[in-house]
């Protein structure tokens, strides 16, 4: 069922008078400051380098999303707090109710997502699915674009998006949040009253100076989304996502830590599809149970003399559970386990004044079981392997004569930051990466103050073991993909340069160039593809592609007045398949992001955000494309008391919604959504 265009004018009228409705219902009153900013300019960062620095001193560029933006904009998941970042696109995982990461046109099996600098099992094929993620006792995301493989290993190649935790400060504090919403008549119960869309979120915390202990709960359930109630098939699913995390703190001294933590995550997924096979359709259900255990622990400790060490480990098992029904059969119970495990130790040594020493070691070990119906999938019972890694990064403030006498630099307005990373695989051998990093300060002027950031990395990502051995079944779409024994690595080499100008804290401008140059990409080989006896296209993984990806981007940030703030952010890419001469499929050329928060008299902040996205390339045999499309959000918030907030807001505003009889179309599953909920702070802090 399509959205018709003639429902535009409608949409808009509908999207203007709720908010109104919202705004009068919660009144303008009370004192609310802007709290936060996306990117704080004296925001500490530490993915881009490994240790903290402000974020505009970091030598490699780094986006930040705060905790006050999390909470301005109401965001549930991780996916939701990334919405609003500057070029990084939200891809829809095919076959799945989540999505992937994509930074400068590298899919999200070329992202690392990590927490607290430890990696996350993926879900759908070498894929972190960022929906799953609660964002409770989060502090803040940071995200770097760009290979960093010198810096973290296979897999960042695109970049990194990790994930900082909050710290357990002494006292007792706690919050409760909750939220419900509707899709409006797209409610799969048909009556737009329901609540379709259901989230609860508790954290207690708390302890003394030495011993401090938290423990956070959240569960978000969706009824799914259907334009046409009285059909059997339901394009958005229903699910339901629970994630619970306890941990426990010891701070023996101001100069070190040590922490453990467990926690558990479950998602129940219900899809509903038409199968279409020669002659009939039929009407299936598939369902699917995520179970995630993750366990961690850690600390550091620094000396007086500059010189620190942390240590982490880390056992992640990963449980995925599907099978489908078809009137009153069952079949294909399909069971995959994965286990993830780690162990990183890392060390800092200052050496002269302005130079610092860093060193690490890596052990990663992965295991995968695959049954179906009882049978194992694999050749064996199970696969593995392992790797070693040893990592050195070198930061460096030259001397200003290296620069010659054009370039009249101070001590501090100059950072080399080499970094090198050498990997030992079980399955592939030895290998190599670099990585350097230049930032300059070459404008410091009584009111602004403007750096330049050079980059090279070279990117290197191991085919996982899903890669080479899962079986990814979506026979309800049409199509399975095998995994290939036979995958090689791929390789990269990025190049990043940019301009930072920044007025105080009022204004802030971007500009940044990307090029990436890639080899070995694995791909799902679309030429091979087999059909079997229900009419079923079998794809294989495969190295089939060379590929670049090269752009541009502009950010800003600015106070219009008190109270005001502008955000923005433009990227332009153009991409190339090097073998066929043709564009990558599923990257956008353009993409933008805006945003307004305005507060209000005394207790009432209002924000506003858009994101806009240009047409893509779908199929290239055919040459299918998928529209262009902009959504608007609109958030409301209002402090009631010093301890309980309310809020509001209305997700793609406008409704602009995917024409779901058009396979090409890869616009927004969602239409509109419009919630309420409440914000409730205690403790003694």
């Amino acid at each position: 069922m399509g959205i018709a265009p003639a429902r535009d004018t409608q949409n808009i009228e509908r999207g203007v008078r709720v908010i109104a409705a919202l705004c009068m219902a919660m009144g303008w009153a009370g004192s609310l400051q802007a709290a936060g900013e996306v990117a704080a300019l004296d925001q500490v960062v530490v993915t881009g380098s490994r240790i903290e620095r402000p974020v505009l001193d970091a030598p490699l560029r780094t986006e930040v999303v705060g905790r006050a933006e999390l909470e301005r904009t109401h965001a549930r998941s991780l996916k939701e707090g990334l919405e609003n970042v500057p070029g990084l696109q939200l891809r829809e995982i095919h076959g799945k109710a989540g999505h992937e990461v994509v930074l400068q046109g590298l899919s999200g099996d070329q992202v690392l997502v990590l927490v607290d600098g430890l990696p996350l099992t993926a879900t759908t094929g070498s894929t972190v699915d960022v929906s799953q993620l609660a964002v409770l006792d989060i502090e803040r995301i940071e995200v770097v674009k760009g290979a960093l493989s010198a810096q973290y290993g296979s897999a960042a190649m695109g970049g990194v998006v990790n994930v900082i935790t909050r710290r357990i400060e002494p006292g007792f504090s706690g919050e409760i949040r909750g939220d419900f919403g509707s899709f409006g008549e797209q409610n799969p119960s048909g009556t737009t009253a329901d609540a379709g869309n259901r989230h609860t979120g508790l954290r207690l915390e708390g302890g003394s100076e030495r011993f401090r202990i938290r423990l956070t709960g959240d569960q978000r359930q969706r009824d799914g989304i259907d334009p046409d109630p009285e059909s059997w098939a339901r394009p958005g699913d229903a699910t339901d996502r629970q994630q619970y995390d306890l941990r426990g703190e010891w701070h023996p001294s101001p100069g070190g830590a040590f922490h453990l933590q467990a926690g558990r995550f479950q998602e129940d997924i219900d899809s509903r599809y038409d199968l279409r096979l020669p002659g009939r359709t039929v009407a299936q259900s598939r369902f699917e149970d995520v179970t995630r255990n993750r366990f961690q622990g850690g600390g550091h400790w620094h000396w007086r003399n500059g010189v620190s060490l942390r240590g982490q480990v880390l056992d992640e098992q990963l449980s995925i559970d599907t099978i489908k029904q078809s009137s009153d059969q069952r079949f294909d119970d399909r069971d995959a386990d994965i286990g993830l495990g780690q162990l990183s130790v890392q060390g800092d040594v200052p050496l002269t004044a302005g130079q610092h020493l860093h060193m690490g070691v890596d052990l990663r070990r992965e295991d995968l079981r695959q049954l179906k119906d009882g049978s194992s999938e694999l050749e064996g019972s199970a696969v593995e392997r392992d790797s070693q890694e040893f990592w050195s990064q070198l930061t460096l403030t030259p001397p200003a004569q290296w620069f010659g006498g054009g370039f009249p630099l101070a001590a501090d307005q100059a950072e080399l930051l080499l970094g090198v990373r050498a990997q030992d695989d079980s399955d592939f051998g030895q290998h190599v990466v670099g990585s350097a990093n230049l930032r300059l300060e070459l404008w410091q002027g009584e009111s602004s103050t403007g750096a330049l950031r050079l980059g090279w990395g070279q990117g290197y990502r191991v085919p996982n073991l899903k890669e080479r051995h899962f079986r990814f079944d979506h026979s309800q779409l049409g199509y399975v993909v095998i995994g290939n024994p036979e995958l090689q690595p791929e390789e990269s080499n990025s190049f990043q340069a940019g301009w930072t100008h920044s007025w105080g804290r009022w204004l802030w401008l971007e500009l940044g160039l990307f090029d990436n140059q890639l080899r070995n990409l694995i791909q799902v080989d679309a030429d091979s593809a087999k059909v079997d006896a229900q009419g079923i296209q079998q794809f294989r993984y495969d190295n089939v592609e060379r590929a670049r990806t090269r752009g541009v981007e502009l950010g800003s940030q600015v106070r219009l007045w008190e109270g005001v703030r502008l955000v923005g952010g433009y990227t332009f890419m153009q991409t190339r398949d090097q073998d066929t001469g043709g564009a990558l499929t599923r990257r956008p050329r353009h993409q933008g992001r805006l945003g307004l928060d305005w507060s209000l008299w005394r207790a009432t902040e209002i924000s506003l955000r858009a994101r806009y996205q240009s047409d893509e390339l779908v199929d290239s045999n055919s040459g299918a494309r998928s529209p262009s499309w902009t959504v608007l959000d609109f958030r409301l918030n209002y402090t009631l008391t010093r301890t309980l907030g309310l809020f509001a807001g209305i997700d793609n505003l406008f409704d602009r919604q995917r024409d779901f009889a058009d396979p090409a179309d890869f616009s927004p599953v969602a239409g509109r959504f419009v919630y309420l909920g409440a914000r409730y702070r205690f403790g003694d802090r």
